[in-house]
């Protein structure tokens, strides 16, 4: 049953970031987007990673990869817009 739960909890907090990943990635856009904030989440995000494979909770590990991978895409058009000097940082 609590597994049940975490693959809900991590679906959910998961699914959160797609809309967000879709629209930096069809308009480019991150003006609105805060680096230090994406890059302190995508960090915490790769240790909960790391915290479900220690633990061999596959909810956690799962749920991580893939918020992982859109924060990742989120955060690589913020990086760059800064760099392309499109964005100040």
């Amino acid at each position: 049953m609590n597994e049940y739960i975490g693959f809900i909890a991590a679906s959910l907090t998961t699914v959160a970031f797609i809309p967000q990943a879709i629209k930096t990635i069809r308009t480019k856009e991150t003006k609105g987007i805060s680096l230090p904030m994406y890059l302190i989440f995508w960090i915490g995000v790769l240790c909960w990673l790391y915290y479900g494979i220690v633990l061999e909770q596959t909810p956690i590990i799962v749920g991580n990869i893939i918020t992982a991978f859109f924060a990742g895409i989120i955060l690589y058009f913020k990086i760059s817009n800064i760099m392309k000097g499109k964005e100040k940082p």
